[in-house]
């Protein structure tokens, strides 16, 4: 094999082990990727049916009923303008609450339920998720800047001298 030749091998074997490489992250980025998405664009039919993804905004009041027997407990969350019917089986956060943000990460089920597997309520009171407050402001929500502030204006407030 004549050294021109055998170079050009290396070079082909080089490049068809990073195009493997490459395939294998970008695969793995694919999966793990998991996009936000309001009531609104699940109602529009913008989220994906058969993939996990997140849905955002506020606990609709008088919406959660919780099942005796099993940690199983149903919620709608609101936008204000579309509402989702949630299932979740777990321990809710201590911070959930009804009329409060919140973020569940899950799947849709053929039954327009949103069968979530985690369930994120916001930490303190200045604080709602960034994409859960975008949401609400998009719908026409009024936002109460004390109640409803995205994460900057938390980082703000806590920067600020006295």
């Amino acid at each position: 094999m004549k050294p021109r030749t055998k170079r050009a091998a290396w070079i082909g074997a080089g490049v068809a082990a990073l195009g493997v490489a490459v395939a294998l992250v970008l695969n793995a980025f694919q999966s793990n990727l998991v996009f936000f998405f309001t009531p609104s664009d699940v109602a529009g039919h913008k989220a994906p049916r058969d993939r996990a993804f997140r849905i955002g905004g506020l606990v609709e009041a008088g919406s959660v009923k919780r099942n005796p027997d099993a940690l199983t407990v149903a919620f709608r969350v609101t936008d204000t303008v579309e509402t989702i019917p949630v299932m979740y089986t777990g321990i809710l956060p201590d911070l959930f609450k009804e009329g409060k943000g919140v973020v569940a990460q899950g799947k849709l089920g053929p039954d327009g339920v949103f069968r979530a597997s985690e369930v994120l309520a916001k930490h303190d009171e200045n604080y709602m998720p960034p994409e859960a407050a975008e949401a609400l402001k998009r719908a026409g929500h009024p936002m109460d800047k004390t109640s409803f502030a995205g994460q900057k204006d938390t980082k703000d407030s806590r920067s600020a001298k006295p």
